[in-house]
């Protein structure tokens, strides 16, 4: 395994451009299989994850070949319906698959996911809404098994205890487009990456009103065709990059991202005090400042703040003076991050859904473990803010959602590097 190490107190300065959305090609790939013609799907980070899911739609029996660093061509024209365990259980994302095969193949046959660090994550509202549709479901050995011969459009709701559901929307969406009848989808996510999913879905000849709304009505199309569609940017690493920006006291101009997809996140840090400009209409300019003000942040679904920048703006909290509080509504056991910004010096405590953070200029460099995705980013923000130097470890996480992180903010100048975890000082191994 590879860690990351990091001599923080480094402004970032110059450009550095936005990849591809990870949270919007995975449930585009699952989309693919909904047609047995070519599809082309452009702008794909490259990630884990999305290896993850090549490897799954070949499982499948799709044909799936990577054009170039950021190009797919995937064709589906025999497949099957059963994506076992040892696949599945790589990634969570993977449940997408049950909507396009119930979709096409009216059955499918998928391992169950299992827990994930950041809390409970059931599908319990994406079964909801299959059975609403008519569909049968059994659950045995840890599959499910879905058997949708009987499928007709429904009005099916999505609302959960934390708000609506985006792979559950992903999947009801894509079992509707080819289902006759008349899908009515209440409570509907509205993320850009649903929005990014209707209009592939539309392109590919679906019928699909109320795309952005939290009601989509879906008319069941008798089939549809291939697609070329250019994945959305990623909004997370935007954030994270502006947040980044905002931690070193840089100037930093962040390229290739959509600031409408961004307005919570922007909404706080004017708050806080960051200065920022809309350079052009996919570019942002950051400019650290001398004196931050502190903040309280809710996480909602969107267009409210985003759970998976949470972590990034605790990190930015403990170097801000003052009392700020951050409030998860998402997942409320989604700071796994907190004990390792306390071991570099941040004053943060765990008040139920909430963490209390008493900010302060200084965070000292030490060695961490990263425990999930948004967790290692918010790691690595803090290491490059620290005094001294910071050893992130189990890195792995931070691989299946950020393109070459490291590249990008050593090309802005960061002094990070990844190096082989042989090279970790024996005192911070993890034995």
């Amino acid at each position: 395994m590879d860690v990351l190490r990091i001599k923080g107190g480094q402004p970032l300065y110059g450009e550095v451009e936005v990849s591809g959305a990870k949270n919007a090609c995975l449930p585009l790939f699952a989309a693919c299989l909904l047609t047995d013609q070519e599809c082309i799907l452009e702008n794909v980070p490259d990630l884990a994850d999305v290896r993850f899911m090549a490897e799954l739609l070949r499982h499948l029996g799709a044909s799936v070949e990577k054009l170039d660093t950021h190009t797919w061509k995937i064709e589906a024209k025999n497949i099957e319906t059963r994506a076992p365990y040892d696949l599945v259980r790589k990634m969570r994302a993977s449940v997408c698959l049950m909507g396009p095969l119930l979709g096409r193949c009216r059955q499918a046959e998928i391992s169950l996911p299992g827990g994930c660090v950041i809390g409970p994550r059931p599908i319990d509202l994406h079964l909801k809404g299959f059975t609403r549709m008519g569909c049968e479901i059994t659950t045995e050995k840890g599959y499910v098994h879905l058997d949708g011969k009987a499928m007709r459009g429904s009005q099916v709701f999505l609302g959960g205890r934390h708000g609506s559901t985006v792979l559950g929307t992903a999947n009801i969406l894509m079992a509707a487009v080819l289902t006759p009848g008349v899908t009515r989808i209440e409570s509907s996510a509205c993320e850009p990456e649903v929005v990014d999913l209707c209009h592939f879905l539309q392109a590919m000849g679906a019928d699909i009103e109320g795309v952005g709304s939290h009601e989509l009505v879906v008319t069941g199309v008798q089939k549809l065709k291939g697609a070329r569609h250019a994945v959305i940017p990623d909004r997370i690493e935007a954030g994270t990059l502006l947040i980044a920006a905002a931690m070193t006291r840089g100037n930093l101009l962040v390229k290739g991202l959509r600031p409408g997809h961004l307005t919570a996140l922007l909404d706080k840090l004017e708050e806080v005090g960051v200065s920022f400009s809309q350079e052009s209409p996919s570019a942002i300019r950051v400019q650290g400042g001398d004196t931050y003000q502190p903040v309280d942040i809710v996480t909602l679904p969107h267009p409210g703040f985003p759970t998976d920048l949470q972590a990034q703006m605790c990190a930015l909290m403990a170097i801000t003076p003052g009392l700020s509080i951050v409030t998860e509504k998402i997942y409320p056991n989604r700071f796994m991050h907190v004990p390792e910004l306390q071991r570099m010096g941040a004053d943060i405590a765990i008040e139920g859904h909430s963490a209390i953070i008493k900010g302060n200029k200084i965070l000292s460099g030490a060695p961490v473990m990263a425990s999930d995705l948004r967790a290692s980013a918010a790691l690595v923000l803090a290491g490059l803010a620290a005094s001294g130097e910071t050893w992130v470890q189990r890195i792995y996480h931070l691989d299946r959602g950020y393109e070459k992180l490291e590249q990008k903010l050593s090309q802005v100048g960061a002094r990070i590097e990844r190096l082989d975890e042989s090279a970790l000082p024996a005192e911070f191994s993890e034995e």
